[in-house]
């Protein structure tokens, strides 16, 4: 399946049916394969479910036999007492023992049922995560991360618990239904058809109430993941939430989500327990026409008290187990739409993703190329691309500079560098290699991307400076953190490096999260560095302070710098000025300022209204000047 699949047609409820109905047997038949990949586990709670099965068909025999030995004990005059007493003890012993196995079995096969369970839930949930880490930012765009995490939770411990909840119960009661139907019916055929009506009621019901059922827990599964999303982003953006006084709005939204799941659960919940109630009401009635007609045939003589006795408890045995019969049928319903959703995403392929033949990425010359690139996100179809036949050359040690109007395609241009996506035509290339043929490992360890939105993780600041190279050493996080502009900042902390960074970087400021990304990718070396709008949220000094510290460890790397401010690209070699994802002009600094352009009238309103403290306010030849000495 392919990552940007999409519906084509709006189906009917019942063609929805026969879609579920296909997925769902799918999903279980890859759950069996799975549980098949664990023989050993899987064979012995296979033998110990047989064991356990008969050893429970023992218990109505012993039973009948007991109570016909009684009766037989009480019309004869001659018993000796102790003799009695000795049989009767006999039968207990034996009702205990067979009582004693069965339950060793059955907890032999209820721990092994558990641990294949589990274990499959370890590998989806691995399976699962390892599968989002490589889907591309196209997925991501489409698909909300709530959503995401309830695949990965929700869904997951439902596909877990059929192991144990259906399957080795549903092999529980073929065997008890199969073996002790064929003794019954050849103790009685009467008595045994009578004693094995109910199973028809039960198996209609099913089927019914599993047709009902796989409706419910997909409208369900998708309600929660609504519930998650909504959670999710309440959290994630909890001080928005404060700031604007929004916690009502908040809460009715969420409570309207919890109404909507709340139904559904109860719509499932009804249909389960009258579904169960219907089957035992008619083992109940199966009951009673035993009782009914074996009293008949006793009184006949045709059977024993021991006979009609075995009968009904065999049926008391069957009472769990059909009872069971509901549960059977609700975690199989579960586990079908539960694995086609967590299956959904394990079947895709990445839109971007490696060639069977990729090679890492060899650093030749390290020249950045765009060949008339043109890029389309896919949510654009029958709209402009977001860029238009883009090229431009970036050589090491030398300074790009692109800038251009909010939507222009200026963050399009660093996401392509990388593969974060795929060029719709034309060609990338980094010393003569076409990105889409080599690794991607290879290609974003020689590309940093230092974007505007810093992500910090929970952990020490050291741990997110070398997130990129986890065994850097200190001397080496140290160098990033003052290229950066960082260190000092960090040394005054309390605990300085070890000082644990709050959830998504909340105990730092702006500038101070956009200062540890550049160190994150400074850290890393890499051979192309692009600077998304990455200092938007730092002072002009700052700024300059970090500008002039990355000059040396930029002097043999292409270096792409995007943003608003031309103070912050006005060194560059050359700049770019992109609108509505062509290239409009393109030059030096104090070339773009000789002509009439947008370059010139953005400088104009940054530099004559003073909204840009870098731009000197003074004429284009002693900016000129100023961006020279700068770049020397």
């Amino acid at each position: 399946m392919q990552e940007d699949a999409k519906p084509t047609a709006i189906v009917r409820e019942d063609e929805l049916d026969d879609v579920i109905s296909s997925r769902g047997v799918n999903a279980i038949l890859r759950i069996l394969r799975m549980v098949l990949r664990y023989r050993s586990r899987f064979a012995i709670g296979v033998i110990c479910t047989v064991i356990a099965a008969n050893f429970q068909l023992l218990i109505p025999q012993y039973l009948g036999s007991a109570v016909d030995h009684a009766q037989g004990l009480l019309a004869s005059s001659t018993t000796d007492p102790e003799s009695a007493k000795a049989a009767l003890a006999t039968t207990a012993l034996l009702l205990l023992g067979a009582g004693v196995l069965r339950g060793v079995f059955t907890m032999l096969h209820n721990y092994q049922g558990e641990a294949i369970g589990q274990s499959i839930g370890y590998e989806l949930r691995l399976a699962y995560f390892e599968k989002l880490q490589r889907m591309s930012f196209a997925y991501h765009d489409r698909v909300h991360s709530g959503d995401l995490m309830a695949r990965g939770m929700l869904d997951i411990e439902g596909v877990r618990r059929f192991v144990d909840g259906a399957m080795l119960r549903t092999i529980v009661l073929v065997i008890l239904i199969t073996y002790g139907g064929y003794y019954l019916i050849a103790t009685d055929v009467v008595l045994g058809l009578l004693a094995l009506s109910f199973v028809p009621i039960v198996i209609w019901r099913a089927a019914v109430s599993r047709i009902w059922l796989r409706r419910t827990w997909r409208a369900l599964q998708e309600r929660l993941s609504l519930l998650t999303r909504i959670m999710e982003e309440n959290l994630g953006g909890i001080r928005v939430v404060r700031a604007f006084a929004a916690e009502d709005h908040e809460l009715k939204r969420f409570d309207a989500a919890s109404d909507a799941a709340i139904v559904m659960s109860m719509r499932r919940i009804q249909i389960r327990y009258s579904n169960g109630a219907i089957m035992t009401f008619s083992y109940y009635a199966a009951m009673g026409l035993v009782l009914w007609a074996g009293g008949h045939k006793i009184i006949e003589g045709v059977i024993t008290v021991g006979t009609l006795a075995e009968f009904l408890a065999f049926m008391a045995i069957l009472q769990q187990p059909v009872r069971q019969v509901g549960m059977i049928v609700n975690s199989t319903a579960r586990a079908s739409i539960s694995g086609g959703r967590v299956f959904d995403v394990l079947d895709m392929e990445p839109a971007v993703m490696d060639k069977p033949d990729a090679k890492p990425l060899a650093l030749r010359d390290g020249v950045l190329r765009f060949e008339n690139v043109s890029f389309a996100y896919e949510d654009a179809a029958g709209k402009s691309p977001t860029l238009h036949d883009v090229s431009f050359e970036v050589r090491p040690g030398k300074t790009l500079g692109i800038v251009g109007p909010p939507g222009s395609g200026k963050s399009t241009i660093a996401h392509l560098i990388p593969r974060f996506y795929d060029v719709t035509t034309g060609r990338i290339s980094i010393g003569g290699q076409d990105i889409r043929d080599v690794t991607l490992d290879s290609l974003r360890e020689a590309v940093g991307v230092v974007q505007q939105d810093t992500f910090l993780f929970t952990a020490p600041v050291d741990s997110n400076v070398a997130y990129g190279d986890p065994a850097a050493n200190r001397e080496r996080i140290f160098n990033a953190t003052e290229a950066a502009q960082l260190h000092d900042y960090i040394d005054r902390l309390p605990m300085g490096y070890d000082t644990l960074v709050g959830e998504r970087g909340v105990t730092m400021s702006g500038g101070q999260r956009q200062r540890l990304s550049i160190a994150r990718s400074v850290l890393l070396s890499p051979a192309v560095m692009v600077f998304d709008d990455s200092t938007a949220s730092i002072d002009a000094a700052t700024e300059q302070r970090i500008r002039a510290a990355l000059l040396d460890l930029t002097k043999d790397r292409a270096t792409i710098i995007i943003s608003h401010r031309l103070g912050s690209l006005m060194h560059a070699d050359e700049i770019l000025f992109i609108e509505s994802g062509h290239i409009v002009q393109r030059g030096r600094h104090e070339d773009l300022l000789a002509q009439a352009g947008p370059y010139k009238d953005l400088y104009d309103i940054q530099v004559a209204f003073g909204d840009d403290p870098d731009c000197p306010p003074d004429l284009p030849e002693a900016s000129s000047a100023r961006a020279a000495g700068t770049q020397a």
